[in-house]
């Protein structure tokens, strides 16, 4: 076998070599730090066991402590050393799945006993032995039907499902020691660290409750996280980093700032934002609004609703279909034929014609029998090109028969993006090549089913407002367009003192059917997708798969100053949504063409956005953003006037200033403006009021002194603009 490293350089092996001989050629040091390996045989990159032989010629890539991806594989063999332990202590317990996240892993199980905190230790105790046993992950595979009766067997109705669900005509298991029958094993696809004493520091963070697969009809079960590391010091700052985040989680600090407020009559992941947290939102949108006017971009508003047809048209249905809320449909029969729809459209050639079409056919047949008739053909005054054929074959001409029998009967969905609105805007005029390019902006309300598990304060959230903009131009002029989408997304970004970001861009990935099948648009945007932040000057890394279903994105990946990365800004090029839609413009040679579209979001969600802020600054917004501005505080009634005669200057000069003339003593009211994260405090009592001043005491208690009150206005006019090093 020919085996291509990342160098270039070519290895010869035998065949049946493993990736582990490849790096025992290379050298005993890489032998010795090897975790795992990825292969690409010429049909996209595979994560491999270090002992899995190779199928053939390949690149190959070992991964060592180095790798990102070296960690995912070892907090997935860390879930397993979790459920062994819990099982161990728990016989009981029956395991569904435990797969890795982002900071960790977790694993859901199905357990009498409802796990605590105290828990934990015991949990980590029997971890620890089985760490110290340096056992090996050891993999072996079972044809679908004999794995079957395996898991049958065994009697775990979890595992049962999953191997049901699972692809491919074998099942492969991970036993915890050299041998199955004789060590702990689970159902799982993979991959592993070599041996359990790789695992060198891990923590089980904390438990709550899941529905399985997320659905709340489903069996509640528990949600075990913990996470691991390659060293304890790494374990340790990742740990001291969860501590802070406690600190400045946005729903607690959200609810002490009075800024917004989930309410469960209203619904889980449904905003309502209070005037403090209003306040925020309305000053970074009035800010892009300004920076939109003077880049040419045009205001629309668009409805929270559409119909399922125009989704169809842009590919959101059904392609997140699982992530929207229900269509709202007018009559059953409208509700039938969109999931037949659906059945068919989702179908591929080797499943044939899908059975669910077969069981909606029936349930057609007695709700509206004269349209199941034409369809079907049992109404023989129907021609056979309107009727639909039980073949893979046909499923273009079922899907538009379908789609023709819904017009003006079709179901409504709650909007999950702006830019088809956007796009039927441009399609409501002529455009000639002079017009171009049309920069169409909205903060526009859209829609996301997330699972009741997933939902989380406002960074989860099911309904959210994008910062939304589409532009359509000509190829000619797309890469000017790019670069400016990418400048106001930077300005966004380092007006906050948001400076510290990374730049990715998302390809699709061809072998995946999610992504629209058009070779020549995605080489044409994905080329202009690498030109653009090629000119930009800014480093980039390219992550196959992360692209738009519909086109190439540049994400803009923020850390906050604790180290965590959010993504937030985005940058999509589009060819693909321009001919769905059947978007032109007259061009000089006064001939139709086809724009090109960009999508682009600098704050990403406002929801997101604040929610992240407010993490970042831990409720201590910069002068700009800040709510309340400054407390004017007296220190008696004999004050009272002069402070109303401040407090009335400061809003002259268009500070947001409120009145603290409450009867407590000074130091309280100082301390709660402090809570309240209030920049400033304009301390007044008789001298001041004698002297036309003020005592100024900044909320982190670095600043105080006395002076004339013209003078305090001045220097927090001056302060009060964005991107002001005081006004951070």
């Amino acid at each position: 076998m020919k085996i291509t490293l990342p160098d270039n350089s070519v290895k010869e092996m035998p065949a049946g070599a493993s990736a582990a001989d490849v790096a025992a050629s290379i050298g005993p040091g890489l032998a010795r730090a090897a975790i795992g390996a990825i292969a690409d045989y010429g049909h996209g990159p595979v994560t491999l066991d270090l002992a899995a032989p190779l199928a053939g010629d390949c690149h190959l890539r070992i991964l060592t402590e180095k790798n990102e991806e070296a960690l995912t594989i070892l907090r997935h063999s860390t879930a397993h050393v979790m459920a062994e332990a819990i099982c161990k202590l728990w016989p009981q317990t029956r395991l569904v799945y435990g797969p890795p996240v982002e900071d960790g892993y977790y694993y859901d199980i199905d357990l009498e006993h409802r796990l605590r905190p105290e828990d934990f230790e015991k949990i980590e105790a029997e971890m620890a032995k089985i760490v110290a046993e340096d056992r090996p992950f050891t993999r072996y595979e079972m044809s679908r039907e004999d794995g079957l009766a395996k898991v049958r067997r065994e009697g775990n109705p979890y595992k049962v499902e999953n191997a049901e669900r699972a692809k491919g005509d074998k099942l492969s298991f991970y036993v915890t020691g050299p041998e199955p029958g004789k060590y702990w094993e689970d159902l799982c696809m993979g991959t592993h660290v070599p041996r359990t004493g790789r695992i060198a520091a891990f923590k089980v963070l904390n438990v709550s409750g899941a529905f399985l697969h997320g659905d709340a009809s489903k069996q509640q079960l528990q949600r075990v996280y913990g996470t691991a590391f390659f060293n304890r010091k790494q374990l340790a700052e990742h740990l001291a980093r969860l501590e802070e985040a406690k600190k400045r989680d946005h729903r607690k600090i959200g609810q002490e700032l009075g800024l917004f407020t989930v309410d469960p009559l209203v619904g889980a992941g449904l905003i309502l934002w209070k005037p403090k947290g209003a306040i925020v939102r309305l000053l970074l949108e009035e800010h892009l609004r300004g920076k939109l006017r003077e880049n040419g971009y045009q205001p629309v508003y668009t409805p929270h609703i559409g119909r399922l047809d125009l989704y169809r048209t842009s590919g959101h249905f059904p392609y997140y279909r699982d992530a929207q809320f229900p269509p709202l449909y007018e009559s059953d029969s409208a509700r039938i034929l969109n999931e037949l729809w659906v059945a068919i459209a989702e179908a591929t050639p080797a499943d044939g014609w899908p059975r669910a079409a077969e069981t909606l056919l029936e349930e057609l047949k007695i709700e509206d029998h004269n349209t199941w008739a034409q369809l079907t053909g049992a109404d023989e005054g129907v021609p056979p090109a309107k009727r639909i054929q039980r073949s893979p074959e046909a499923r273009e001409s079922n899907l538009a028969i379908i789609r023709e029998r819904l017009s003006g009967n079709d179901g409504y969905l709650l909007k999950p993006m702006n830019c088809p609105h956007h796009m039927r805007i441009y399609a409501s005029d002529p455009h000639s090549y002079r017009d171009l390019p049309v920069r169409l902006a909205e903060f526009g309300t859209v829609y996301r089913y997330e699972q009741s598990g997933e939902v989380s304060g406002m960074t989860r959230v099911r309904g959210f407002t994008q910062d939304d903009a589409h532009l359509f131009c000509t190829p000619e002029q797309l890469q000017d367009e790019m670069a400016s989408c990418l400048r106001l997304t930077r300005y966004v970004l380092e007006v906050l003192g948001l400076k510290d970001y990374r730049v990715r861009v998302g390809l699709h990935d061809p072998n995946d059917p999610k992504f629209i099948k058009n070779p020549q648009a995605w080489a044409e945007s994905e080329a202009a997708v690498r030109t653009a932040v090629a000119h930009s000057g800014m480093s980039a890394t390219e992550e196959v798969g992360e692209a738009a279903f519909y086109g190439p994105k540049i994400d803009f990946v923020v850390k906050d100053c604790i180290g965590r990365e959010w993504q937030l800004g985005t940058v999509q090029a589009d060819y693909n949504n321009p001919v769905r839609f059947g978007l032109e413009y007259v061009g000089r040679d006064n001939r139709l063409h086809r724009p090109v579209m960009i999508h682009r979001a600098p704050f990403g969600s406002m929801e997101r956005f604040v929610g992240i802020l407010i993490e970042h600054f831990e409720g201590a917004f910069p002068l700009w953003l800040a709510p309340v501005q400054v407390v004017v505080a007296n220190i008696s009634e004999k004050s009272d006037t002069y402070a109303r005669e401040v407090l009335a200057a400061l809003k002259a000069a268009g500070l947001r200033a409120e009145l603290d003339d409450s009867a407590e003593k000074i130091g309280p009211k100082k301390h709660r403006a402090r809570q309240m994260k209030v920049p400033w405090i304009a301390v007044v009592g008789e001298q001041e009021a004698a002297a036309r001043a003020v005592n100024a005491n900044d909320r982190e208690g670095k600043r105080q002194e006395n002076m004339p009150l013209e003078k305090f206005v001045a220097l927090l006019t001056t302060e009060n603009r964005p991107g002001s090093e005081q006004g951070r």
